[in-house]
């Protein structure tokens, strides 16, 4: 269980900026009490410093609903979280936010962290349009996703890009209800 208060502790909460929150991603474990780094945390090694897709155990994103867990994520630098299983607003959140979860069996996540064992020899690629996942081995792991996130992520659309898509039709609903009640 890797919750959100472990993914960004509460003194980084002060702001509504979704930038600069990369410094406090996981600081707890990444950092030592004298501000140096720990070098056993494996985003401070050198073989995953600029991860960019993050493997993760079970019921990763559980607990408070804080939405700068994946601002600092995204902040960080990871685009993609593989896990078994999501804190239900988390993962919610990371589509709103550009990061892709990606739900996978224990057998594949278990796979997936001796591909990772092997350092920077470990790239992983993740094809959204194919839907899956390719290790360093040339494997394959397929997943799921909703086709409407799918297609939200493939055109970097969040909630305002969205209501842009439909900007013409809202132009001409506006203008029709102006002519059709003028004392709004």
């Amino acid at each position: 269980n890797v919750d959100t208060d472990m993914i960004i502790p509460k003194q980084y909460l002060k702001t509504i900026k979704r930038t600069g929150l990369g410094k406090g991603l996981f600081s707890e474990q990444r950092y030592k009490d004298d501000g140096s780094e720990n070098p056993d945390f494996v985003l401070n090694k050198p073989s995953y410093r600029k991860a960019k897709i993050l493997v993760a155990g079970d019921n990763f994103g559980c607990g408070s609903s804080r939405e700068h867990a994946p601002w600092a994520l995204g902040d960080f630098g990871i685009r993609c979280i593989i896990s078994t299983s999501f804190g239900d607003i988390f993962y919610n959140n990371c589509f709103k936010n550009g990061i892709l979860p990606i739900r996978v069996s224990h057998e594949e996540l278990d796979k997936l962290f001796d591909d990772a064992d092997r350092g920077s020899n470990a790239t992983l690629t993740v094809d959204l349009e194919k839907q899956e996942i390719r290790g360093p081995d040339g494997g394959t792991i397929k997943f799921e996703i909703d086709p409407f996130r799918k297609h939200c992520m493939l055109n970097g659309l969040d909630d305002i890009g969205l209501t842009m898509e439909k900007g013409k039709s809202i132009d001409v609903f506006e203008a029709k209800e102006k002519a059709e009640r003028p004392w709004l």
